[in-house]
């Protein structure tokens, strides 16, 4: 594994953040002399790498960056000081002028793709992230509570679950860490959500297993988790927008909620029930994204701009 300078810059775990105006130079340092074929996964840095004359680029791409199309709750995010304006807008030139360098995106959803339409001009094929599934064994449903697995960030909108959770009666369950921590424990004091920070592999699976129903309150760019709550032979209740569109079948691996507010939220939650999803279903719809056929259609990608690098991406998630 080779690192950049930034492996050696002190609290570098800390102050990641502050760090950001240095990940162009850091990416555009890495020597990639000696490679014909590279391929990258990004959010937002990777693709920016310089690649040796004659060589393909590949990007798998989960997100266009996040200071390109969401500003606003970035620079929030980035420093909370309305200064850091001109550093993003910098950044945000700088990304748009990297998105031009990979010879092919790859794109997690045709949201992704959509949005990489939208804001770089150009053409992405479509493959769904790998979910490994075998971190997952099917649950039996036992639990009367829901369950919130994700980064404790703003835009997951976790404030939603919390209040609509309130609202419907029920209790919550809230696993994973993140800079929106404090605001969330504020905002859940006196309701019957309970947080339980990090969990390992083991723990998530039985909480997952055992809840009524995993909610996403927010638009994902993909919809990682309710593949992985179906893993679990656990259904999802989720925004209808985003990726999560391609990820749950509605009546089948989860339930929709139409509009993006607390009290469409608890309605869904105040009608839902378990008993109306088979965890057979739910596993067997998580496996048609394990990391073996993610490996086949990647690989088939990469040796297609091997011998062509103009061909047409196509929309394709098949």
């Amino acid at each position: 594994m080779r690192t950049s300078f930034l492996q050696n810059f002190p609290l570098k775990q800390r102050l990641f953040r502050a760090f950001a105006p240095l990940y162009p130079r850091a990416f555009e340092s890495f020597d990639l002399r000696g490679y014909d074929a590279i391929v990258s996964s990004t959010t937002a840095w990777a693709k920016g790498v310089i690649v040796p004359p004659g060589a393909v680029h590949v990007c798998y791409i989960n997100t266009v960056s996040r200071f390109v199309f969401d500003e606003g709750r970035y620079v929030g995010g980035f420093t909370g000081n309305p200064l850091a304006r001109p550093i993003v807008a910098a950044l945000a030139k700088w990304d748009l002028r990297a998105a031009q360098r990979p010879t092919r995106f790859v794109a997690n959803s045709r949201n992704v793709a959509d949005r990489i339409r939208r804001y770089y001009g150009r053409d992405a094929d479509v493959l769904p992230c790998a979910v490994d599934v075998d971190r997952f064994t099917p649950g039996a449903g036992r639990g009367d509570y829901f369950v919130v697995i994700s980064r404790l960030l703003a835009y997951k909108a976790i404030d939603r679950a919390i209040r609509a959770c309130a609202r419907a009666g029920v209790a919550l369950h809230v696993v994973g860490t993140g800079p929106h921590e404090a605001a969330l424990r504020a905002l859940a004091a006196g309701t019957r959500t309970t947080f339980h920070g990090y969990l390992d592999d083991a723990a998530v699976n039985v909480l997952a297993g055992d809840a009524r129903a995993v909610i996403l309150p927010g638009e994902e760019d993909f919809g990682l988790v309710p593949l992985e709550a179906a893993a679990a032979g656990t259904p999802t209740i989720a925004l209808r927008a985003g990726g999560a569109l391609e990820t749950i079948v509605e009546g089948r691996t989860g339930a929709f909620f139409d509009d993006p507010s607390d009290a469409s939220l608890a309605a869904a939650i105040a009608v839902f029930d378990r008993g109306h999803f088979d965890p057979q279903v739910l596993r067997a719809h998580a496996e048609t994204f394990a990391p073996p056929r993610f490996i086949e259609r990647l690989r088939a990608i990469v040796d297609e701009v091997r011998a062509d690098p103009h061909v047409v991406p196509r929309l394709r998630s098949e």
